[in-house]
């Protein structure tokens, strides 16, 4: 595999360093790792269509709606500001 050179900011770069020293790894291990980790928009595209298919057959039985998106986001921003989650 032939190297290549990506031209970054001095604090970038030193921050790349403290991150792959504090992992334990090299610069090029990290930087490797960061990509692969990071999803493109196609691939986020993807995961999405996979997950609502999922759900709709294991769960709903029927199609996804923007009122079930409405109400999952609902629930999540109910979660967020603790007004559900907790059993009394």
């Amino acid at each position: 595999m032939a190297d290549t050179t990506i031209k970054v900011d001095p604090t970038v770069r030193d921050r790349l360093q403290e991150l792959a020293r504090d992992r334990g790894m090299s610069m090029r291990d990290l930087v490797a790792e960061l990509a692969g980790a990071t999803p493109t928009k196609e691939e986020l595209r993807k995961r999405y269509e996979e997950t609502k298919a999922y759900v709709e057959e294991h769960f709903l039985g029927r199609p996804y709606t923007e009122e079930d998106e409405r109400a999952g986001e609902k629930l999540w921003a109910d979660l967020e500001a603790g007004r559900i989650g907790e059993v009394q």
